[in-house]
């Protein structure tokens, strides 16, 4: 009973990874992007989010509860597995060991990206174009959401890898291999979003 908990709240795990959570961070690094296109396109566009009906409701339901679950069992995973070298070889147990490296460092910056934001907002503050680019305005700042979304990303993009191989859609090492070339495009590209958008707030 215990181990069919255990695999269940795994492959839940991996779900959420993707679908939501995966998802919302595409989104979310999109609409960030559109402050390289100018601040009155990027305005518009977080403005725009704010008239999904019932927006609080689906923030909760899509993403955070999402979210907490993954990031709870993802820090159990972390502290309580075991590297996995001699069924992947060398390249994946690196990748294993980086995969919870990533999720808590993600963790961390989006806890306090949420405080400098979404909390914010709730205090009355409004997320626009000025607050991203005052909150670039310290060099630090810079280096830590570098650091902070790149490490979101890859988790993101090495977690497809793990859910393809968990799901049963990558049973073969071919198509492992093939896996392994899909994220890394999905990561290269992703950082090049990530990484343009903050330094357009700058």
């Amino acid at each position: 009973m215990a181990k069919n908990r255990e695999f269940g709240n795994r492959r839940l795990h991996s779900l959420l990874g993707v679908i939501p959570i995966g998802l919302f961070l595409i989104f979310h690094l999109s609409v960030n992007f559109m402050a390289t296109k100018g601040e009155e396109t990027f305005n518009n566009a977080v403005h725009a989010i704010e008239y999904v009906p019932i927006l609080i409701a689906v923030e909760w339901v899509v993403i955070y509860l999402p979210l907490i679950f993954h990031a709870v069992y993802g820090i159990y995973i972390a502290f309580t597995a075991k590297n996995n070298l001699g069924r992947f070889g060398f390249f994946r147990n690196w990748m294993f060991m980086l995969q919870r490296l990533t999720g808590i460092i993600t963790l961390i910056f989006l806890v306090w990206h949420i405080w400098e934001t979404r909390v914010q907002k709730a205090l009355g503050s409004e997320v626009n174009f000025d607050m991203m680019a005052e909150i670039f305005s310290n060099p630090i700042m810079i280096a830590f959401y570098i650091v902070g979304i790149i490490s979101a990303i890859f988790h993101f993009a090495n977690g497809l890898w793990s859910f393809a191989v968990s799901w049963g859609l990558t049973i073969t090492p071919k198509s492992q291999k093939i896996m392994t070339y899909v994220t890394l495009v999905v990561f290269v590209v992703l950082s090049y979003i990530g990484v343009s958008a903050i330094f357009a707030f700058v």
